[in-house]
């Protein structure tokens, strides 16, 4: 008896996907400042409509990694700096940028109290409509928005007159300047996720730009959730990695707990 075993076929990118790899694999063949090929010639190039192109091209520049100059030509942008980071050791993002010479900013911001939704009292181990303090805002570096970053806390750890003037928006550091709660770990799920209208406004990206997302609880020492954390990247400006050890037992590879 034969058997004819068959690959099973991947679904077909959308033509919108199709442009932004093709366009990403271009931009790597290229130096920054290079100039690129007129848009008639990029579409022809990639095989897209110029409509197609153009929107694609219009997203690039918008993350910082194509410059557009009226009447001159479409250059590729210096990269942008990177925040990388292991994620097996937890640090705030600013403290990652400082540490690279990166000067970051709180741009535009929400901080208030207000009850806990279902969700957030789901993952911060209280009660529904228990008060809790909302911090959220929008990280800058050289005033390009990069992050958009959501903390919830249980009001009994933090409240909003603890919040300085020197407040950067920056919920980790702060525990850590205070030294309580006394903090053991955090518990983080990563995803990839599409932009909706609020981030992609937000971001100055396009609905349905792909994000990077962590979700994160911040456990303190006795066991208690002192924070739930939501956590937007725009691509191109972090890169975090992880460090997988070989299991003593039966060689397996593990994952470093974040």
């Amino acid at each position: 008896m034969r058997v004819i075993s068959k690959k099973p076929r991947r679904p077909p990118q959308s033509p919108r996907l199709q442009v932004n790899e093709a366009l990403a694999a271009l931009l790597n063949k290229h130096h920054p400042g290079e100039q690129l090929p007129t848009e008639p010639q990029l579409a022809q190039q990639l095989g897209v409509s110029r409509a197609t192109l153009r929107e694609a091209m219009r997203s690039f520049e918008e993350r910082g990694l194509l410059v557009r100059r009226h009447g001159v030509g479409t250059f590729v942008a210096q990269p942008p700096p990177v925040i990388e980071s292991g994620l097996e050791e937890l640090e705030s993002l600013d403290t990652l940028a400082r540490r690279i010479g990166l000067e970051t900013s709180m741009g535009e911001a929400l901080i208030e109290e207000r009850e806990a939704t279902s969700d957030e009292a789901d993952h911060l181990q209280i009660s529904p409509g228990d008060p809790v303090l909302a911090v959220a805002r929008v990280m800058l570096t050289d005033a390009q928005p990069v992050a958009y970053l959501v903390d919830v806390i249980p009001t009994t750890w933090l409240r909003l007159q603890d919040l300085g003037e020197a407040f950067n928006g920056s919920v980790l550091d702060m525990f850590l300047q205070r030294g309580e709660p006394a903090l053991s770990h955090s518990r983080t799920d990563i995803v990839a996720e599409a932009a909706d209208g609020m981030l992609a406004r937000k971001l100055r990206l396009r609905r349905g730009d792909v994000l990077l997302k962590l979700e994160a609880q911040l456990v303190a020492l006795d066991g208690r959730v002192v924070d739930y954390s939501l956590s937007y990247f725009v691509p191109g400006h972090f890169r975090f990695h992880v460090v997988r050890r070989v299991g003593k037992n039966n060689g397996e590879s593990t994952l470093a707990k974040v």
